[in-house]
């Protein structure tokens, strides 16, 4: 079997895959790890493969070698000894986080293209591809946690409080005044971004949402297709099965 790990800035995502079923998912926060957490996790089940998608490159050499460690492997680790499969047209190739090119290219094999995938992490990014299944571009914007954090923590009157859902549009406190901000102007930014792009690309594109606030943010949005949490480590198993070598920077 596969593991497949996510190494986010906030959370780390794990994934257990028999061929291209996923038998076994588990999220902690990334402060959170350490290699007991691993061995809990994964008890009896005999694992094979091992594949790392990481924008933290501390903590990707902890797991490396805890996997190394405890599963005797030798884990694929995106960027290094892999390759995202995906012809990546970003203008500096090198700045692209593989995260996003996992994201870009799992969506097109089992969504099709042309294709935006929208991840609602730490950060939020917007992922574009093309018609031709090439990695155009996108854009990147502070997430809904981190924006509400930012308001506390920037101004002196406005509460640190968590996101939730918001219980009025328009808010007639001040937690609830945030909240309304946060979650109804992130939903309409999204949807307002996702028809600038059809209309910039003269086409109407599959829209594929995914990240850790994607369950929470999509009831909001009208312009979101398909939210799929797991689409970060359902790239990595597609990647690990076949062991691809692929197109990430241009030459």
């Amino acid at each position: 079997m596969l593991l497949a790990i996510d190494i986010g800035n906030t959370n780390i995502s794990f994934g257990v895959f028999r061929e291209n079923k996923l038998v076994k998912k588990f999220s902690i926060p990334a402060k959170s790890y350490n290699i007991k957490t691993l061995k809990v996790f994964l008890g009896r089940i005999n694992i094979d493969t091992g594949i790392i998608c990481s924008v933290v490159p501390k903590s990707t050499d902890i797991l490396e070698k805890d996997l190394k460690r405890y599963l005797d492997l030798n884990p694929y680790i995106l960027g290094k000894n892999v390759m995202v499969p995906i012809k990546n047209n970003y203008r500096n190739p090198g700045q692209l986080g593989q995260d996003r090119l996992v994201n870009a290219y799992a969506g097109t094999v089992l969504f099709g293209a042309p294709l935006i995938v929208i991840d609602f992490g730490t950060a939020i990014t917007f992922d574009i591809v093309s018609g031709q299944k090439e990695y155009i571009g996108g854009m990147i914007l502070p997430g809904l946690s981190t924006s509400l954090n930012a308001l506390s923590q920037k101004t002196a009157l406005l509460p640190e409080i968590r996101l939730e859902e918001p219980e009025e549009f328009i808010g007639r406190d001040t937690k609830s005044g945030m909240l309304s901000g946060i979650v109804y102007g992130f939903a309409a930014l999204t949807d307002g971004l996702i028809e600038k792009i059809h209309n910039k690309l003269g086409k109407k594109m599959k829209v594929v949402g995914t990240g850790g606030n994607i369950d929470f943010i999509a009831k909001y949005c009208s312009k979101i297709d398909k939210a799929d949490t797991d689409l970060t480590i359902k790239g990595l198993n597609l990647i690990g099965n076949n062991k691809v070598t692929g197109i990430s920077i241009n030459k």
